[in-house]
């Protein structure tokens, strides 16, 4: 099968880590270990997150007073060729030496004109007390915003259009080649008014371009690797029910929080809607098991009625 992952921004940094090369390496392993057995039997494409490193070169880039902070668009191009290395390195040491890795820059195509711009809503960064958080707001001009009892920098997050890479993307996968791309969803382009291309200071989100990039290879299953085990009604609450397996319609009868599980579920059913192929969330630790169908979330036209864990 083509298979398509988009792995979680826990997959390389979890909240409350300090954000060294180390720690992100010892998560890529865990990661590189969930996914090597997937990659011994099928085509394998990898996507991922990038929040946290995007912000963290952003504050580097801010302490260097003698020019101007990097654009987002140049950060986001930097954490793709790092965390793609990792990636490689650490899938390297687990698979066959003749297995072939790439790392591709990836522009995503946006609308300049998309309302996204008008209503910032993409954290990025580490997280802050409110009274830090509003004194690097003032200072930097940043938006910010609440991220459950902390806060952090938030910036517009468009609707992903077209992937400009999607050409050696394909080429490399029929080759055999295990391929990140689309990392952070991608770097953000857009057309000025005379056509020519330039970054703009937005984040995609990662699971709408990782969907659109699942769709543009004909992927057979588009996986959302995360810390959750599945897809929870009622998540935190005594309540609380996991959903196994549903029809895009019925996961849509639940409301999902926008900051986490919500773009998960929209990116699910829109990949199943349009490809009539089924799309998973679940925890990056059971990547082999979602594959099989045996754990986390399966969203698919196949069943009517939600079947629960």
């Amino acid at each position: 099968m083509r298979i398509v992952i988009a792995l979680g921004g826990n997959a390389l940094l979890r909240r409350g880590q300090p954000m060294t090369a180390e720690a992100q390496r010892e998560n890529v392993k865990v990661a590189a270990e969930a996914m090597a057995p997937i990659a011994r039997e099928h085509k394998l494409v990898i996507s991922h997150g990038n929040g946290p490193q995007v912000g963290l070169l952003a504050l580097q880039g801010a302490a260097y007073k003698p020019v101007e902070a990097y654009p987002l668009d140049v950060l986001g191009a930097e954490t793709e060729g790092m965390i793609g290395y990792m990636i490689e390195q650490e899938m390297g040491n687990l698979l066959p030496m003749e297995v072939p890795f790439a790392t591709i820059l990836t522009m995503v195509e946006v609308d300049g004109a998309d309302p996204a711009f008008r209503n910032p809503t993409k954290f990025i960064g580490p997280v802050y007390d409110r009274d830090e958080a509003e004194r690097l707001a003032a200072e930097k001009g940043w938006s910010i915003k609440a991220d459950g009892d902390k806060w952090r920098r938030v910036v517009p997050s468009p609707q992903p259009q077209r992937i400009f890479e999607i050409r050696p993307v394909k080429w490399l996968m029929e080759k055999g080649t295990i391929v990140i791309c689309a990392g952070g969803g991608g770097i953000p382009t857009v057309y000025d008014t005379d056509r020519k291309l330039q970054g703009v200071e937005a984040v995609i989100d990662k699971d709408l371009a990782s969907e659109l990039l699942a769709r543009e290879l004909e992927a057979d299953l588009f996986v959302m690797a995360t810390d959750a085990d599945a897809v929870f009604v009622g998540f935190g609450t005594p309540e609380a029910k996991g959903i196994k397996r549903a029809s895009p319609d019925a996961i849509r009868a639940y409301d999902f929080p926008a900051g986490s599980m919500g773009p998960k579920v929209d990116a699910a059913c829109q990949f199943a809607e349009r490809t009539g192929k089924a799309a998973a969330i679940g925890a990056l630790k059971d990547l082999p098991a979602i594959v099989a169908g045996t754990a986390g979330t399966t969203v698919t036209g196949d069943v009517t009625a939600i079947e629960w864990h």
